[in-house]
C-alpha cells in the first residue's frame, strides 16, 4: 500500500502524525534541485513510504496549485482574504507545491535539475528576441 504524501500542513495529517512522520528533513544552506530530490527521497526511504500512483500526485499538485492561486487572488487580485482567515506564505505555498512536483519526479526518474536546464536552454533560444523592456510591465497592485 502506498502512503500518504507528507507535508501538506493539512490538520488531519498534523493530529494522526507519528514521530517518525513528524521528523524534519535536514536544513541545507545552498539546496540544488538534484539535492531536494535526493533528499526527498530518502526521507520517504526511511520512513518506508512510497510515492503515489502519478495520477493521485497530479491531484495533490493541483491541490496545492490551488492554493497558490488563490493566496496570490488575495494579494493581487479582486478578492481580498476573509477576515478570519490566517495569513499566509507565499514563498511556503510554492514551497509547497515544488515538493510535490519533486515526488512526482522522483517516482518517474525525472532529474529535474536536468529538465530545469534544458528548459532554460529552450527558453534562452526560442524567446532570445521575443521579450523587450517596453512589453514587460512591473505587477502592480489592482486597483
Amino acid at each position: 500500500m502506498l502512503a500518504r504524501m507528507p507535508g501538506s500542513g493539512d490538520s488531519s495529517e498534523t493530529s494522526s502524525a507519528t514521530a517518525a512522520d513528524r521528523t524534519e528533513i535536514p536544513v541545507v544552506d545552498e539546496l540544488t534541485l538534484r539535492a531536494a530530490q535526493r533528499l526527498v527521497d530518502s526521507w520517504m526511504r526511511e520512513r518506508g513510504w512510497g510515492y503515489w500512483h502519478p495520477l493521485a500526485q497530479l491531484a495533490r499538485m493541483t491541490e496545492e496549485l490551488g492554493e497558490v492561486a488563490r493566496l496570490v487572488n488575495h494579494l493581487h487580485g479582486e478578492k481580498p482574504k476573509k477576515a478570519d482567515e490566517a495569513e499566509q506564505d507565499l514563498g511556503l505555498e510554492l514551497a509547497d507545491l515544488l515538493y510535490t512536483m519533486i515526488c512526482m519526479a522522483n517516482s518517474q526518474g525525472i532529474d529535474m535539475q536536468d529538465a530545469l536546464r534544458r528548459a532554460l536552454e529552450k527558453y534562452g533560444t526560442r524567446d532570445a528576441g521575443r521579450y523587450c523592456s517596453e512589453t514587460i510591465r512591473p505587477a502592480t497592485p489592482a486597483d
